[in-house]
């Protein structure tokens, strides 16, 4: 990996997901790092929601726990009263938290400053090692894949898998010396630092590549291809003029619409037919209950207004996901397609009063409006949406690619540092810029990828 060479001396370590560890390296429990007064390996409080109402302390669970990040997601909070009432545990800053519950189990992050006492759930464990122990060493070696694999061998429940801290505590661990720990914490710091900013600049990249689709599917449903065409008012605020001979047509009598019969736990891992849910990833099944040209998007759910499938063949789908079929003479099903990717969601704003859009009714589809230009018009639009969005679609699958490995080498490279694979200690860690991309940065390689399909490589 790289240039960095392993150690000269290896011992077996006894443990199956370490293998062999450095010959000065040692062996030990979790549970063996705890023994100041200081310290602390307990889990944390059980608080029901009707005490989840106050603002003076705050109430994180394991939705906040990322691998090695902490995330800010639907946290609650508390009153003092309660904190004393029911002897909470406070967690401090830097205290090492185990998620016990969801995958990957016995993931942990570093909890962060707040600017009021942190209580967690029950199911995060608070680590508070000895003060002798780097504490991003161990997260590093917790959030490694192995480890991560280990822990869910050890997990147990039919429904929800989670692992108790006794087990927890009965992980072997590797241990170099302070020094080295901060030393490997260090390097992979700068490492994984570096990575991050990679992927961080290529997901922007493919966030603007993605608006430029938008913005030629959007200008080619709405304003057709002739430039020269002339334009009329549509009545629609967010359509603006349209060109004066399309036509504006009730959904319903552009399709039939109708809703599935099987729910998401009917999906089969490798299934013979496509199986629409309410999201953009299309699981699989062995029964079908269509077979033809179709429309489909999710009914409910956080996908309302942002899922969409097209499909032509045989495929099954979720109770609340809506099927457009049968279409009419009238309509081209991928011009149909492109229009309501592009413009449902705004209509549903309009009738949903929440700030954001959860559900969507029959009727409200059914008198959804729609732009519609001669039929071969419609052909000729789809073309030049699947011509000019081709070049866009490669580019972003590449930088995909791109991004999946960095992924793959960055889990690679922290097993390989925490369990000793590579000997780090010589590594002179440079200092690391801070990350001020521009727009400009990433519009520049926008064009370049466009163009040629090749994305930049990793500095």
């Amino acid at each position: 990996m790289e240039n960095i060479k392993p150690y000269t001396k290896y011992k077996p370590s006894g443990v199956s997901w370490l293998g062999e560890i450095p010959e000065h390296w040692e062996i030990r429990k979790l549970k063996s790092l705890f023994k100041s007064p200081e310290s602390l390996f307990v889990d944390g409080d059980w608080i029901e929601s009707n005490d989840i109402n106050g603002s003076d302390v705050k109430y994180i669970t394991t939705g906040n726990i990322r691998e090695g990040k902490y995330k800010e997601k639907g946290s609650g909070q508390i009153t003092f009263e309660t904190f004393k009432r029911l002897n909470c545990t406070e967690a401090l800053e830097n205290d090492i938290l185990i998620s016990r519950l969801n995958m990957p189990i016995g993931r942990c992050c570093l909890a962060p400053k707040f600017d009021k006492p942190l209580i967690v759930s029950v199911d995060v464990v608070i680590c508070r090692l000895d003060i002798e122990y780097n504490r991003k060493y161990f997260v590093y070696l917790m959030n490694s894949k192995r480890y991560q694999e280990s822990t869910a061998l050890e997990s147990r429940g039919a429904t929800m898998k989670r692992v108790s801290r006794t087990i927890l505590g009965n992980f072997f661990l590797s241990i170099p010396s302070t020094d080295e720990q901060t030393t490997i914490a260090d390097f992979l710091d700068y490492k994984t630092a570096k990575i991050d900013r990679f992927i961080r600049k290529k997901k922007q990249l493919i966030q603007l590549l993605n608006e430029q689709k938008a913005g030629i599917i959007n200008q080619a449903v709405t304003k057709g291809l002739d430039a020269s065409a002339k334009m009329k008012p549509s009545g629609i605020e967010w359509l603006g003029d349209i060109p004066e001979h399309w036509k504006i047509v009730k959904l319903r009598y552009l399709s039939r619409i109708t809703t599935g019969n099987k729910n998401t736990e009917d999906k089969v891992e490798n299934g013979l037919y496509d199986f629409f849910v309410r999201s953009q990833k299309i699981a699989k099944i062995n029964s079908y209950s269509f077979d033809g040209e179709g429309i489909l998007t999710a009914g409910d759910g956080v996908g309302v207004g942002k899922v969409f499938h097209y499909i032509n063949g045989k495929c099954d789908y979720h109770q609340r996901v809506y099927l457009f079929y049968n279409f009419s003479k009238l309509i081209h099903a991928k011009f149909l397609f492109y229009f309501l990717q592009k413009f449902l969601k705004n209509e549903l704003m309009i009738y949903n009063a929440k700030s954001t859009v959860d559900s969507v009714r029959l009727p409200v589809l059914k008198d959804f409006l729609v732009l519609v230009p001669e039929f071969n018009e419609q052909k000729a639009i789809v073309e030049h949406i699947e011509k000019e969005t081709e070049k866009l679609n490669k580019a972003i699958a590449t930088i995909e690619k791109e991004i999946a490995l960095v992924q793959e080498y960055r889990t690679a490279l922290i097993a390989e540092a925490v369990t000793g694979k590579i000997d780090v200690r010589d590594y002179k860690v440079p200092v690391l810029e801070e990350d001020d991309l521009v727009y400009e940065d990433v519009e520049e390689e926008m064009d370049m990828v466009a163009e040629d399909g090749e994305g930049m490589e990793m500095e």
